[in-house]
């Protein structure tokens, strides 16, 4: 019966590499109000976007610094230091292979940046050339007047390298209990063999101290053959990750392939199923399996059927947005709006799609002054604001 009633869908796709397309989507936004008081939720009508740096390129991800300027990645491999409408490069960043859904991907900086100037990026690394690439998470120091990445150094390859152009993933973010770098690497387009395998990379959330150790508790740590910095498997590709900032939970979402888009809490050790169970199916509308549960394997606390193609995460926080607080922002590369998922505790009470019509969205944040900012393809930065 799944089977048929995906068959029945338009043939969407959660792919980052499909075109434009839009259609009328309806979403209802709850009502929180308590004992009968009428909601004073913001809702999507009640926002704009406005451009607050024109670039026309693919920014992948951006965060920012102590002073109000940002840092952030240009797929094709530029690292841009922004101030305001203007931008500088900023030289010493790592070579990538700019191949289908490679390039330079995101940026985190260190939790001590003010001391030690660490700032973190992953990327496809090339190998032969450029004819092969894998993902690599490493870290450089940032010249005192921004302008360079010293001494940028790999910190963790998840190898091998393949001639393959998708899944590279890759988000980045610090726990918030332990201090330790968690990222992600996509599948790799090797479904059938990476993500159910930890002796293998990709498909899967990976955790390593700031200088590239592995913890001693990893949950894979003394297992025969394991890749020891993997923290989580079972994962297709993932390019959204953040930290709840209530609980300091660690959220992820990942592509899935025809449907089946998927929002995950992430914990130590748990296998999140792909490919044996999954929600979607097959670009071509046949069927990747029956199951969409299996013991032992975690359920998502969301998912999208149609595919809208998720790329960049984060929670509402401050005051800014009445009623938003705590809610859950998903760009959309499909549809071209910002998601905004309603959340009561880890139970989605609805949805809205904000900003609509935008053009692709590859990241999103809430930045140091409260406000949602989100990277749009051809568009550049845009910040979210209450009209």
């Amino acid at each position: 019966m799944r089977y048929l009633c995906f068959l029945l869908l338009l043939p969407f796709t959660a792919c980052d590499t499909t075109s434009d397309t839009t259609e009328e989507r309806t979403t209802t936004a709850p009502d929180r109000a308590a004992d009968g008081e009428a909601s004073m939720m913001l809702t999507a009508a009640g926002v704009e976007a406005e451009t607050v740096f024109d670039y026309e390129d693919i920014i992948w991800g951006f965060t920012w610094l102590p002073d109000g300027r940002i840092l952030a990645t240009v797929k094709d491999g530029r690292f841009l230091l922004i101030d305001g409408d203007s931008s500088t490069e900023i030289s010493g960043a790592p070579e990538v292979r700019d191949a289908g859904q490679g390039g330079l991907l995101d940026v985190l900086l260190d939790q001590d940046f003010a001391d030690n100037r660490y700032v973190y990026l992953t990327y496809s690394r090339p190998e032969q050339g450029g004819e092969l690439g894998f993902t690599s998470v490493g870290r450089g120091k940032l010249s005192e007047d921004g302008t360079q990445l010293e001494n940028f150094t790999s910190l963790y390859d998840g190898g091998p390298a393949t001639d393959k152009g998708q899944h590279y993933g890759s988000r980045m973010v610090w726990g918030p209990e332990d201090g330790y770098l968690y990222f992600t690497i996509g599948d790799r387009g090797n479904r059938d063999e990476n993500p159910q395998d930890t002796t293998r990379d990709g498909g899967k959330v990976y955790r390593i101290t700031a200088d590239g150790e592995i913890p001693e508790d990893n949950p894979f740590v003394g297992d025969p053959g394991a890749k020891e910095a993997i923290y989580s498997y079972g994962h297709r590709n993932l390019q959204g990750l953040a930290v709840h900032p209530e609980t300091g939970a660690i959220w992820e979402h990942e592509h899935g392939p025809r449907g089946g888009d998927e929002v995950n809490i992430i914990e130590a050790g748990k296998n999140y199923g792909w490919p044996v169970i999954t929600y979607g199916i097959n670009y071509d509308g046949t069927q990747i399996t029956q199951e969409v549960a299996q013991s032992g394997m975690e359920q998502p606390i969301h998912y999208w059927v149609p595919s809208i193609a998720p790329s960049g995460m984060a929670f509402v926080t401050g005051d800014r947005y009445p009623g938003w607080e705590n809610d859950l922002l998903v760009g959309s590369l499909r549809y071209s709006f910002l998601k905004l998922v309603h959340l009561d505790g880890t139970d989605v009470t609805g949805e809205q799609d904000i900003i609509k019509n935008i053009g692709r969205l590859r990241d999103v944040r809430m930045g140091p002054d409260g406000y949602i900012y989100a990277s749009i393809e051809g568009t550049g930065i845009v910040r979210v604001v209450p009209v």
